[in-house]
């Protein structure tokens, strides 16, 4: 891969939790983004431990040589009024601006369960035909809101959503302008959600704004299927890790990345126990695999 068009992240999530703040509670926030620059990333995400001034966020970031890339952003686009949403959006979107960010990953939240102590696979929302409606039409203004301050709307498939499978995506980015939303591929999610994410990825590649590296361990994924499990449990019982630490083969996916020239951020996002994986003994495993598989 060329580095000039792919740069190389990694999120917080591995160091503390943020739908499970008590893991890794205890780790300052100084020393995640030391360890994420000390294993070789050149960016990060934004997690819960980060200053809310962007100019105080931007002084420990740069002494470490460390750029934000994006933000999660919760929609309630099916559950709130499209203004309150646009006010909360644009907040974020300035945020980011000043942090000279590129993208925006919104996820909608609206009956979600991902945060809940319930099955991640029978209690999942499904949004019906106008739910699906609304939700294009409101992510179609917000990617328009985002591009016309020079950010990228990247729509964030995930575990306890309504847009979780593969199918759902689909319907999402075919009722979306593609010059307004984008697509966050998540390899782990994909996975989670029982789908193809080489398939998945071939399927959205020209929709692709943003790159999330999750890997699966297959045992404990099968683990929280017969226990039908929440998504917090599957967490807190390592169905997640870093790529090249799994069941999931990235080779496929780097080279169709590298085949269609996509140019943006990839980013490792692990969510695991800190306790009992060590966050930078993590970050520089899925680092070298990385380097190993692309070259960057």
């Amino acid at each position: 891969m060329d580095s000039t068009r792919v740069k190389l992240a990694i999120a917080p999530i591995g160091w503390t939790n943020d739908d499970i703040p008590e893991l890794g509670g205890e780790i300052p926030f100084e020393q995640c983004i030391s360890e994420m620059a000390l294993a070789g990333y050149r960016g990060s995400e934004v997690g819960n431990k980060y200053p809310d001034d962007p100019l105080e966020l931007q002084e420990y970031l740069q002494i470490r040589g460390l750029q934000i890339c994006n933000k999660w952003f919760s929609c309630y686009l099916l559950s709130q009024p499209l203004k309150e949403v646009v006010k909360s959006f644009r907040a974020d979107l300035d945020y980011l601006k000043a942090l000279g960010a590129e993208v925006i990953g919104p996820s909608e939240q609206t009956r979600s369960c991902q945060g809940q102590p319930v099955s991640v696979f029978s209690d999942k929302p499904d949004f019906n035909n106008e739910e699906f409606k609304r939700l294009a039409a409101g992510l179609n203004e917000l990617g328009s809101i985002a591009r016309n301050e020079g950010l990228r709307l990247a729509y964030h498939h995930h575990m306890g959503t309504g847009v979780q499978t593969v199918a759902e995506t689909e319907r999402l980015l075919n009722d979306t302008n593609s010059e307004d939303v984008y697509l966050l591929f998540d390899s782990g999610h994909f996975a989670f959600a029982g789908e193809d994410p080489t398939g998945a990825l071939e399927k959205f590649v020209s929709r692709v704004g943003h790159v999330h590296l999750k890997d699966i361990r297959a045992d404990r994924f099968e683990m929280a299927k017969r226990n039908d499990s929440s998504f917090l449990e599957a967490v807190r019982h390592g169905v997640f890790t870093v790529p090249g630490d799994g069941d999931l083969d990235f080779g496929p996916l780097f080279t169709i990345l590298e085949r269609e020239n996509y140019e943006g951020w990839m980013v490792v996002e692990a969510e695991q126990d800190p306790a009992k994986a060590n966050p930078f003994v993590y970050a520089k495993k899925g680092r070298e695999y990385i380097k190993e598989k692309t070259g960057i």
